[in-house]
């Protein structure tokens, strides 16, 4: 059994507190360095800070701010004090926020002074005011809560596509386990830069800056993400690990002047997941970072990113493939045409209890431990798995099966589209018909005939497009994935039929 029984304990002690833990980039680009020391000494304050407030083990506070280096701290210093933390994406309606306060009964909530107004009545302590941030700190010495495995650590929300997001607790246990699972998995990282941008209220970031301080790597985070700035930050600090959405990618892929005056050589790694990831991406990123080892990451809020793996044998993973499946994760493939397609369910030690105060859906989606992820892939002869999309995102197209992440990769094999992102529309005679929308390549116009007539050359007719809308860039979620809302507003718009 693990010696560490507490997540916001996972980033070691005995490396050395001169070393640098974080490096935040603001907006101006000013640079701020946290060493290892500092860190911990923080954190260990803020949980004695929270402690002194009257918060009690087991009740939540919320995290309702932009990318900062206090965010971390206020992350791992709330688990520490054996209290849960909750992240709050700020980008979501008010209702939303409210829903999520209630929901995981927040009972105090650190904000950034823009987001203020969205936490209410409840307790509040600002981040960006200094002297409010240094009151809550309570410096001295403080031995993180040893908890039970079972005991929540926090609680992420997921997206909500439809309705309203669903809670995903997060259990000490089970993420310890995933975290010292995935930092064994890593070559060493001491001393190696790694670039997050992602928002922190997603897995996305958060775990990778996780990881790097585990394994005594240096986060370098980005307070503000933007495609040009997040090139020009890879080349300044000379970063060696990349992380992202592939989304931020393609928008980083669409500026070639940027790219053309910066030395990216320096980039070792670059972790794409949390979305689709096209072939015609992965082939640019790859021209773009020519030292960089490219991967195709996949892992779900309520199960950890841990499922796949390399192949036991040395086998080199394919492009696209997420890996080979990892022996300490169970997995099946249900509901597909034979063994080797369907909906992926995964048991493993950081599987979720449950939905938040959802029992309906928990049952739905948990049965005997195992976790329904919705998502459909397959497997081929080799063992290696392949994303093929989303169950839920599938519609039917005259009596056809179709998946929009499928078309999506179609079209962004034409030469002159750099992203695509495919919804339906209802149809009276087809149930449902494919619409598309991309953004064309630096210096290219594809027109919408073209885009039509390559989609039903390069694959089945009932795939291709019926409207395409060429746009100057795809609206992005908080997540800083594509927001389909928008799209499907968008749609509704302009090809009513």
């Amino acid at each position: 059994m693990t010696s560490i029984h507490n997540l916001g304990e996972i980033i070691p002690r005995d490396f050395s507190p001169q070393a640098i833990w974080l490096t935040e980039i603001a907006a101006d680009d000013s640079v701020r360095h946290i060493t290892v020391g500092e860190f911990h000494a923080d954190a260990d304050a803020l949980a004695r800070g929270l402690l002194a407030r009257g918060l009690k083990r087991g009740e939540s506070v919320g995290i309702l701010a932009g990318n900062s280096a206090e965010y971390l701290l206020a992350y791992f210093g709330i688990m520490r004090a054996g209290l849960v933390a909750v992240p709050i994406n700020y980008k979501v309606p008010q209702a939303t926020v409210e829903h999520i306060l209630a929901d995981a009964e927040v009972k105090m909530v650190l904000v950034d002074e823009a987001w203020q107004h969205l936490a209410g009545d409840l307790p509040q302590v600002r981040m960006d005011l200094p002297e409010q941030w240094r009151n809550l700190l309570d410096a001295g010495p403080f031995t993180p809560l040893p908890m039970a495995e079972e005991e929540y650590a926090t609680i992420l929300y997921t997206s909500g596509s439809t309705g309203l997001p669903k809670g995903v607790p997060l259990t000490h246990g089970g993420y310890v386990w995933a975290a010292e699972l995935m930092r064994d998995s890593l070559p060493p990282m001491t001393d190696k830069r790694v670039l997050v941008a992602a928002p922190l209220y997603h897995m996305n970031g958060l775990i990778l800056s996780a990881l790097s301080g585990m394994t005594g790597g240096n986060v370098v985070l980005m307070r503000q993400f933007s495609a040009i700035r997040y090139l020009e930050t890879a080349a300044a600090h000379r970063c060696h690990v990349l992380t992202s959405v592939p989304t931020m990618i393609a928008m980083a892929v669409r500026e070639p002047e940027t790219i053309e005056r910066l030395d990216l050589s320096c980039v070792e790694k670059l972790i794409m997941g949390s979305a689709p990831l096209s072939e015609a991406l992965f082939d640019r990123a790859g021209e773009i970072f020519p030292n960089a080892m490219i991967s195709n990451s996949w892992g779900t809020t309520e199960s950890s990113p841990v499922a796949f793996g390399p192949h036991p044998d040395g086998v080199a993973i394919p492009k696209l493939s997420l890996g080979y499946p990892g022996g300490h994760t169970e997995m099946k493939l249900l509901d597909g045409p034979d063994e080797n397609q369907g909906v992926l369910w995964v048991r493993n030690k950081a599987v979720m209890p449950g939905y938040l105060n959802r029992p309906e859906e928990t049952e739905k989606s948990i049965k005997d431990g195992w976790y329904n992820t919705g998502d459909i892939m397959r497997r081929d002869e080799a063992g290696f798995i392949f994303f093929v999309g989303r169950a839920d995102d599938m519609f039917v197209c005259g009596g056809e099966n179709i998946y929009p992440a499928e078309v999506e990769r179609l079209l962004e094999k034409h030469p002159g589209i750099a992203q695509a992102a495919v919804i339906p529309i209802p149809d009276e005679i087809k149930q449902h018909i494919p619409v598309a929308f991309v953004v064309a390549k630096p210096n290219a116009a594809p027109t919408v005939d073209e885009i039509k007539q390559f989609a039903l050359a390069n694959g089945p007719a009932y795939q291709h497009p019926r409207f395409v809308a060429v746009l100057a860039e795809l609206p992005l979620a908080g997540t800083n994935k594509i927001d389909r809302r928008a799209l499907f507003a968008h749609a509704e718009a302009n090809f009513n039929r």
